[in-house]
């Protein structure tokens, strides 16, 4: 099985969506952000934080849910509310996440790689990782049984055929949650 190394995102992205979007994967520097092409000459780019793994997955996740009109938008046109947030910041932190959660974590599974929920407030309240851990599970457990959106079950078949992974709707009665 190959290691695993952003690059090899860079170039599955690359090889499943450049020709029909116009969208690239970009190792970045800081904090990851959605950047629409800004010339008909040029690309869209979906830039993850610091060359890391997960962050290109996580980034992915968000533009595997973003329709069309998002995809025009700088960072899809999301608020962000930065680490600290109260507790109703955070509830509504979470309820735009889960979806995007629900799919790095398959992504995170087809490419065998451990997964954990990003509660991403680590400065402010106190927060339930479990209750936020099954809110992702469950959703994840819909797209499975419901259907996954088709940008997200191309790459996340391109993944597990890369990483030499089974297909997670065989393994799905295998999550465990502690």
């Amino acid at each position: 099985m190959p290691q695993h190394h952003y690059q090899q995102l860079i170039e599955l992205f690359d090889q499943c969506f450049y020709s029909d979007y116009k969208t690239r994967l970009v190792a970045g520097t800081h904090e990851p952000y959605y950047q629409p092409m800004q010339h008909a000459d040029d690309y869209h780019q979906i830039v993850f934080a610091h060359g890391f793994f997960a962050s290109a997955l996580h980034e992915i996740a968000h533009w595997c849910i973003a329709g069309e009109q998002r995809r025009q938008l700088f960072d899809y046109g999301y608020w962000y509310e930065p680490d600290g947030r109260d507790a109703k910041q955070q509830a509504e932190f979470e309820q735009v996440e889960r979806k995007p959660q629900a799919l790095e974590w398959l992504f995170s599974l087809c490419a065998g790689v451990p997964f954990q929920v990003s509660v991403d407030n680590l400065g402010g309240i106190e927060v339930d990782r479990i209750a936020f851990t099954k809110a992702v599970q469950e959703q994840l457990s819909r797209y499975i049984i419901e259907g996954i959106p088709p940008r997200a079950e191309k790459f996340a078949r391109a993944l597990a055929e890369f990483y030499q992974q089974p297909w997670p709707a065989t393994t799905i009665t295998k999550w465990n949650i502690t």
